[in-house]
């Protein structure tokens, strides 16, 4: 089927991370305990902020909204990941393609426009500490909630709609680990002016709307926070903002690599960076979010207490 001439295939091929028999074992050894450990991890940073009183911030809202997004991610690439290690086939449907690109684009973009209202939360925390409560009240975490699940969710469907007009008729061997609309790009040879022009347009408006408005929060908090006189309340101040600084690194710096270059440069080291925001960034938010946090761990302390005494 690899050379067929075709308009629509009835399946593709996923390679994976490797092609080699002998490394499937390993990887599946590997990607496994990740996978549980991711789950089980944002799992229990939502049981900990759901059932803590302490915890119901705003701030933490977005946390646990972002680890039960991050438990969504994953959940779309991995089994079937995992599934293919074990088998010889490594097909998946052509509708099961478009549905897991489709949840892809839609939680990646999801965590990002989260992202950015946890970036609107602390700005709003630090540089108007006196009108937080007012400012961050319940109507502007749901318009903030709402916002970050129906634009990506709106703007992956406009692209699978692309894809879906697409005529594939080379090979449908997809060289990813899971069906990513830049290797199913790949794949087809009918024109792709209207979904180029898209991404450029619609698609680099609703990835740059989220960035933008951490990039300005930030900004604003820097200048704020240096005009605090004591080294200790500057510490202070910045000490809110680096567990969610480290994961807008991770998130922004893996998608840019892999993304930000022509299709035709799509190589193995971009899966190697894909593994990275799509699988070790939710794996890591858990342990980035809580380690440092004081407030997270007596929360998670009180679960487990909790947990032990039923």
């Amino acid at each position: 089927m690899g050379g067929n001439n075709l308009t629509r295939p009835s399946e593709f091929i996923l390679l994976g991370l490797s092609s080699r028999p002998e490394d499937q074992k390993p990887l599946f050894a590997v990607f496994l305990p990740i996978y549980l450990i991711t789950v089980i991890g944002n799992l229990l940073i939502v049981l900990a902020i759901r059932s803590d009183t302490h915890l119901q911030t705003p701030m933490y809202f977005f946390l646990s909204v972002l680890s039960f997004v991050d438990i969504c991610y994953v959940t779309v690439i991995i089994p079937k990941m995992l599934m293919n290690f074990l088998s010889e086939t490594k097909a998946i449907s052509y509708g099961e393609c478009l549905t897991q690109m489709y949840f892809f684009i839609a939680f990646g973009n999801t965590d990002s426009y989260l992202l950015a209202a946890m970036a609107i939360d602390r700005y709003v925390a630090i540089c108007h500490p006196f009108h937080y409560i007012t400012i961050m009240n319940h109507r502007c975490c749901v318009l903030l909630l709402v916002l970050s699940f129906c634009i990506p969710h709106l703007h992956s469907l406009l692209h699978i709609l692309l894809t879906n007009q697409l005529t594939f008729c080379t090979s449908n061997v997809i060289h990813h680990f899971f069906c990513d609309d830049q290797s199913v790009l790949k794949l087809s040879c009918s024109s792709h002016f209207v979904k180029e022009i898209t991404v450029m347009t619609e698609g680099l408006a609703v990835i740059m709307t989220p960035f933008s408005c951490i990039i300005i929060s930030y900004l604003r908090i820097l200048i704020t926070v240096l005009k605090i006189p004591s080294a200790t309340g500057k510490c202070k101040a910045f000490s809110t903002c680096g567990a969610h600084l480290t994961v807008v690194t991770l998130f922004y710096g893996s998608i840019s690599y892999v993304y930000f270059q022509p299709l035709s440069n799509y190589t193995v080291k971009d899966r190697i960076a894909t593994v990275i925001y799509t699988i070790l960034t939710p794996m890591l938010n858990p342990f980035i979010y809580s380690l440092r946090n004081k407030d997270m761990k007596q929360g998670l302390t009180k679960l487990m207490h909790r947990v032990k005494c039923q």
